[in-house]
């Protein structure tokens, strides 16, 4: 599993810098052919494709365990009511629904979006199992596990979680299946059915949380998945008011450095913020970029933002020098790929200065106006 998830985090990263051209392109070609062009619709079908190719991109990051994550305090009662009705459009209506939602339920600490996928993936995989028609129920619990019950689930530790459910009464699964069905690219589907990817991201997700996932399931007796995350104590983090506080406007006139080794990625990001008003000093690697920075006559750099992963230098150690040019400058990282090195170094740590590849025009407009307007300095690890 550790092998095929280095792979899989390799193979997303080199995706993610193919799909940032490609949709970024498409975008920007939707906005300059008039709504009632015919080739409106080309640039709108290339957009469309490459967004389900980014879907396959995060399923293959959560499978490797090393997608970018925001973990927030949320309750997962929440969730499963927020996202009722999609799941009932999502299934058919040959099938029912139901939902179950524990009193006084603990909160978890995770990614929403990674625990929405989980949900999707499990029901989806219900819905599946099911094909003449059935039902399929969705519910929280609290749970309890001591030493001996921890024992019995690869990863878990005793203490107190919360349980995200799925139960269907579908055709049930022998030990055989059961034995593989984590693994990626295992699949019972039919050819063109399925990527084998659901139930090894929700593997992956999971155990990135924290969590373990419990299956029981027998032949012609349906099947129940169970989630099961760490219960915290924190309290949510409230929301202020007018939602998450967006920039009125996404144009400046800020001298930003660009440090990015692939050169469609760096070309499309020029483009961008040239087009955003910002003076943009780009360059291939953390080297080149140090260079530029020297050499330009003592003229403010406003922000840096820097791929993490590059040859000769990286983001990372760029970040760490060019915050000794420049101190009060934030930084904003980009890549489609982080690994254990990065982490450990204090990349994901950088607070919300992070972009994941492959990312739209729009993204990158929004994230670098929002770290220019941010006062506080980059925090980078020493």
């Amino acid at each position: 599993m550790e092998s095929v998830g280095r792979l899989a985090g390799g193979v997303a990263h080199d995706f993610s810098n193919l799909l940032t051209p490609i949709m970024g392109y498409a975008q920007l070609g939707a906005t300059q052919v008039p709504e009632d062009h015919p080739l409106q619709l080309s640039p709108e079908q290339i957009q469309k494709a490459a967004q389900r190719a980014a879907g396959l991109t995060r399923q293959l990051l959560a499978l490797s365990r090393r997608q970018v994550i925001e973990p927030k305090v949320i309750n997962l009662n929440t969730l499963v009511s927020d996202m009722e009705k999609m799941l009932q459009r999502l299934i058919g209506e040959d099938l029912v629904l139901t939902t179950g939602a524990a009193l006084d339920l603990g909160l978890v600490k995770a990614d929403p979006g990674q625990v929405e996928q989980v949900l999707l993936n499990l029901v989806v995989n219900a819905r599946d199992a099911m094909p003449q028609g059935g039902a399929i129920a969705a519910g929280t619990a609290n749970a309890t596990l001591d030493q001996a019950q921890a024992g019995q689930h690869l990863g878990a530790a005793p203490g107190q979680y919360v349980v995200l459910s799925v139960t269907d009464t579908g055709t049930g699964m022998t030990e055989e299946v059961k034995a593989h069905l984590f693994e990626p690219f295992f699949t019972t589907k039919g050819v063109g059915k399925g990527t084998g990817l659901g139930l090894a991201t929700c593997y992956g997700v999971v155990q990135q949380s924290g969590g373990f996932i419990d299956v029981q399931s027998a032949v012609g007796a349906g099947t129940s998945f169970r989630a099961c995350l760490p219960r915290v104590e924190e309290a949510p983090a409230a929301q202020a008011a007018g939602g998450e506080g967006q920039p009125s406007a996404l144009t400046g006139r800020e001298t930003v450095l660009l440090a990015e080794d692939e050169a469609g990625v760096r070309e499309l990001a020029v483009r961008v913020l040239e087009g955003q008003g910002h003076t943009v000093l780009a360059s291939a690697n953390g080297e080149e970029a140090l260079v530029v920075a020297q050499q330009h006559g003592g003229q403010p750099i406003h922000l840096l933002v820097a791929d993490v992963i590059m040859p000769h230098m990286g983001g990372v150690e760029l970040a760490r020098r060019f915050a000794g040019l420049c101190p009060h400058s934030p930084i904003l990282f980009i890549s489609g790929y982080t690994g254990e090195p990065a982490a450990a170094q204090g990349v994901i740590g950088a607070a919300m200065n992070y972009l994941q590849k492959p990312f739209l025009p729009a993204d990158l407009a929004r994230r670098v106006r929002e770290a220019l307007d941010r006062l506080a300095p980059a925090h980078v690890a020493g």
